[in-house]
């Protein structure tokens, strides 16, 4: 075997176990395996678990703060404030940062990652090319889904359109959009749809960020995405306007989420950034309600969407940090929630991004990450180092900390 984990806890149900890789896939899992590896990393109880997915992220825009910040801290400011800044991105800087992104993510442990890569007239492909040839340049350590993300909307944005089309035929992997921010939220939902079609894409939006539920376009979504049979082929970002719907509204669009299989990423460190502005007492969380959808059969993630921004001014690209801060944020730090958060890094994630070959399991790709704790329910909690990080049976990142006490 190219690659054998000793001693690794998979789940705190069952005992310690070893885990052999070849040829890019998980090869054998069992308790003392016969088999040798070209490697063999002791384990030594600690836990293992499939590569963490960032299911939501802006990889040419992180770390420009500096440059010019969001003063006032509310969404529009946060577009506008990126809308002049664009323009004058060039490709090396784009470059620059983008790799710094990466490899705070692979060091984190994220073996896949959907970048929504942004283009208009004004700026042109500068920043989506440069994320396109990422993914090549990086296949071997992570995992790159490019969504083709127009995020001065396309109807208000002449030439955006042609724009959308000549991104397909460059290579994107999914169909971004952003209906709350054009002329028409159901025309954009109804041209990204066709775009869609016309290209066997997926499609995943910024949908409905808002603190309230007027104006909604969430309803249309989950209709249109049954009547067009792309069941589990659509995937939502922020959607905060839907944790301001009263009760009975909300879970009706629940069961519509759950009937047109509609995967909610929650971006709890953006969201709760730019949310609530307005409010001047009893400030809203403003997030996607987790738990009702949860609840409600839905496929939810956790992601991190943007880092250092004006969007978000704060992040390293620590998923685990994410979860962290959605424990309390979203009411998951119950015990039986605790539960259903890692899923929401891992396996949600994959079912989002429509990976066959993701898990651990015989057969499936070597995307694998030893954490430095010994109970997968302490994941979260403890925040542990990513002791080594495996992309398709190659170590691609390892950390080792050691720290000596004065007493």
């Amino acid at each position: 075997m190219d690659l054998v984990f000793r001693k690794v806890r998979l789940d705190d149900a069952g005992s310690l176990t070893d885990v052999a890789i070849d040829g890019g896939k998980i090869a054998d899992i069992g308790p003392n395996l016969a088999c040798r590896g070209a490697k063999e990393i002791e384990g030594a109880g600690r836990v293992l678990i499939p590569g963490l997915i960032e299911s939501h992220l802006h990889l040419e825009k992180a770390f420009v703060m500096d440059r010019k910040p969001n003063r006032s801290g509310t969404l529009m400011e946060a577009i506008a404030v990126s809308a002049a800044l664009k323009p004058t991105f060039t490709r090396e800087d784009i470059e620059a940062r983008a790799r710094r992104v990466l490899k705070t993510l692979i060091g984190f442990g994220s073996t896949h990652v959907r970048a929504h890569a942004e283009f208009d007239p004004a700026q042109g492909f500068t920043g989506f090319d440069t994320v396109l040839d990422l993914r090549r340049e990086y296949a071997d350590r992570i995992t790159i889904q490019v969504a083709a993300f127009p995020q001065e909307g396309i109807l208000k944005a002449p030439g955006t359109d042609a724009m959308m089309v000549e991104a397909m035929k460059k290579g994107a992997d999914v169909v971004g959009a952003i209906p709350y921010n054009d002329t028409s939220a159901n025309a954009h939902i109804d041209w990204v749809f066709k775009l869609a079609k016309d290209f066997d894409k997926d499609l995943d939006f910024h949908q409905d960020f808002r603190d309230d539920a007027d104006q909604m376009s969430i309803e249309y979504l989950a209709r249109k995405t049954i009547a067009e049979k792309y069941e589990g082929r659509v995937s939502v970002g922020h959607l905060t306007a839907l944790g301001a719907a009263i009760p009975a509204r909300r879970d009706e669009i629940i069961a519509l989420l759950k009937d047109a299989g509609i995967s909610v990423m929650c971006l709890p460190a953006t969201d709760m950034h730019l949310g609530g502005r307005k409010d001047e007492f009893n400030v809203r969380r403003t997030l996607t309600p987790v738990r009702a959808l949860r609840d409600g059969g839905v496929n939810v993630c956790l992601a991190t969407n943007n880092i250092r921004n004006a969007f978000t001014p704060y992040g390293t690209g620590d998923l685990l940090q994410i979860a962290a801060l959605a424990l309390p944020a979203c009411h998951l730090g119950g015990a039986d929630d605790q539960l259903t958060v890692l899923p929401m890094l891992t396996t949600n994630s994959a079912k989002a991004l429509g990976l066959k070959n993701y898990g651990l399991a015989v057969g499936k790709d070597a995307d694998v990450v030893l954490l430095n704790t010994q109970r997968v329910a302490d994941v979260i909690l403890d925040i542990p180092d990513r002791s080594v990080v495996v992309k398709r049976g190659r170590i691609v990142a390892q950390t080792e900390r050691h720290v000596d006490y004065a007493f």
